[in-house]
Parts: structure tokens; sequence; C-alpha cells
């Protein structure tokens, strides 16, 4: 028996398969999901999501929603989500140099909704870089 797992983004599915395992990147930290798991319901927040489909793992990198557990089937509803094979690495790369730039330049900032955003777009650029397969120093 396995897991069906959909990952749904508002302008596309990311992941629509079977799947031996989940961890996902839950506001309260990482979240496994295994066959037979209880019924649930928790907020997700910009990260990694890895699924097993198989032997191997595919990660995606998520930039936020919520997931619900039932029955064996795992629908994740997220404001965003990419394929790590699908992602440039170098383009990754120069986007989360960027993040960094703007979030460092932002610490002694007064102005808290710039200060919001710098943090947002650096986690966004970092879950798509560890999505990627980059190894990302936290």
């Amino acid at each position: 028996m396995s897991l069906t797992v959909r990952v749904i983004a508002p302008d596309k599915t990311v992941w629509d398969s079977a799947a031996e395992e989940v961890i996902l990147p839950s506001t309260t930290g990482q979240l496994g999901i295994l066959t037979g798991h209880a019924p649930l319901l928790s907020a997700l927040d910009v990260g990694v999501m890895r699924v097993r489909p198989g032997k191997d793992w595919v990660a995606i990198a998520l930039m936020g929603g919520f997931v619900e557990v039932e029955n064996n089937e795992v629908v994740v509803l997220v404001n965003g989500a990419e394929r790590g094979d699908t992602i440039d690495r170098e383009e990754a790369r120069s986007t989360l140099a960027a993040a960094e730039a703007r979030l460092a330049a932002t610490d002694q900032s007064e102005d808290k909704q710039e200060r919001y955003e710098a943090q947002r777009d650096f986690k966004r650029a970092r879950a798509r870089l560890q999505a990627s397969g980059e190894v990302v120093q936290i």
C-alpha cells in the first residue's frame, strides 16, 4: 500500500503520483508521512518537500501552504512549487546571493515591511537552491 500524493499550486499540479514516504516543511518542523498516518491538517512553511515514489527521493521547493492527510491521501496546496530537477542551479545560486545581499542591507532598516519581504525572498531562494540538490548552509 502506498500514499497518493498531490502537490497543487495556483498555476499547475507539480506532483500527482503514488509515493512510499513524504517529508514536509511544516511551520513547526519537519513532518514525515507514511502509509496509515492519522488524519492531519497542517500549515506548511517555505522549504523543501521530499517525496519517495520508489527507491530514490524527489525534491520539491514549496513556497508555503497547507497539507491535508487522510486515508493515505496527501494533498498539498501551496502558493508556489517547483520540482528540484527543473531548477537551474546557477540561476538559483545567483538569486540566493542577491537575496542575501538584500537581507543584509535591511539589517538596520526601520521599515518592517521591507525586512519581512527580504526575509521571505531569502527563504524562497534558499529553498529553490536546496531543492536543486545544492547543500546550503543555514
